[in-house]
């Protein structure tokens, strides 16, 4: 198979061909180092060896990150990602070899739905990463407000006067600004500080359960953009077992940058997977090099023809998890 350098994912354009040979070197290394996807792999009978398409992969399902340590070769963790939880749950657990893979994931995909990174003021509606260093969604917001050097951009959570104060600020100089934020702290927000912006993105990140009654994501977005007089919400779909992100632009529809492709498979045959349809997500992450870049996600959706995708919620009988708790 020859050697393959992580790094190159981050020059696949989007050729089919290209991402697909990634894959399949990615799922046989991966087979070979990784004791958890090997034996996994062994119990259902699958062997990447053999596997010709993206979706005949064999995927681990993500609980596994809760009950053991999902590893591809030997190496001491630079960080360990850790989901929010309450203490009655099993917190997922990522083990990251090298943050700067992380790191340059994010940021190229930042670039690439977003642009530079240097022409935003970036404003978090999260907890600080001194509070939540462990939350890779909290290190990523984090680490895009230190990169791009506004002199307002911050985490603002506790301070909703001050975050309207300095949106407005924004505002008025017209500079492009971004308000990202768990979805239930941008309605508390909205509701406590309705304004008209324009020149402000405003993204959720996700996260109800457990804080307030369930809405659907068409009524969070239309009591958001009444709120904040936007005309539609970005989002961003991540979790603490990916070093990647798909994000969307409105109406809750995602789209990946080019190392990530979501899949999905059947309810009833966890083993009937197809490139679109409705069913349970399946993420290919070739930024997950150093633990598993495929994996049976517990959410319910739909992809379409282009890749793109929506999520609708979890499986009934799958763990509350995830940004919602962050402020617990």
């Amino acid at each position: 198979m020859g050697s393959f350098d992580v790094n190159n994912i981050f020059s696949l354009s989007g050729d089919p061909a290209a991402f697909l040979e990634a894959c399949l070197h990615t799922s046989r290394w991966q087979y070979r180092e990784n004791p958890v996807y090997r034996e996994w792999c062994q119990l259902t009978g699958a062997d990447p060896a053999k596997c010709k398409t993206l979706v005949s992969i064999p995927a681990l399902p993500i609980s596994f990150f809760k009950s053991r340590e999902v590893v591809s070769g030997q190496f001491q963790p630079e960080v360990i990602f850790e989901s929010s939880g309450t203490t009655q749950q099993l917190a997922s657990r990522h083990l990251v070899k090298t943050v700067e893979l992380y790191r340059r994931s994010f940021r190229e995909a930042f670039r690439l739905f977003y642009g530079e990174v240097t022409e935003w003021c970036i404003l978090g509606l999260l907890p600080s990463y001194l509070e939540r260093q462990y939350s890779s969604l909290v290190m990523m917001v984090d680490e895009l407000i230190r990169a791009s050097a506004h002199p307002n951009s911050g985490f603002y959570l506790y301070d909703h006067q001050q975050l309207s104060d300095v949106l407005q600020q924004q505002e008025i100089k017209g500079q492009k600004t971004l308000l990202i934020g768990v979805t239930f702290a941008l309605l508390d927000f909205a509701a406590s500080h309705p304004q008209q912006l324009v020149h402000t993105v405003v993204m959720e990140t996700g996260g109800m359960k457990g804080r307030r009654k369930e809405l659907t994501r068409a009524e969070v977005h239309r009591l958001l953009t009444e709120g904040l007089g936007v005309t539609s919400i970005h989002a961003e779909y991540g979790m603490t077992e990916l070093l990647s992100q798909a994000y969307s632009k409105g109406e809750g529809r995602f789209r990946c940058p080019p190392w990530m492709k979501v899949l999905v498979r059947d309810e009833e045959d966890p083993f009937s997977v197809k490139q679109s349809g409705r069913g349970i997500l399946q993420v290919i992450d070739l930024a997950n090099r150093h633990s598993i870049s495929f994996i049976a996600t517990e959410d319910v959706g739909q992809v379409f023809g282009d890749g793109s995708f929506e999520v609708w919620g979890r499986l009934d009988n799958s763990d509350i998890r995830g940004c919602s708790q962050l402020v617990v």
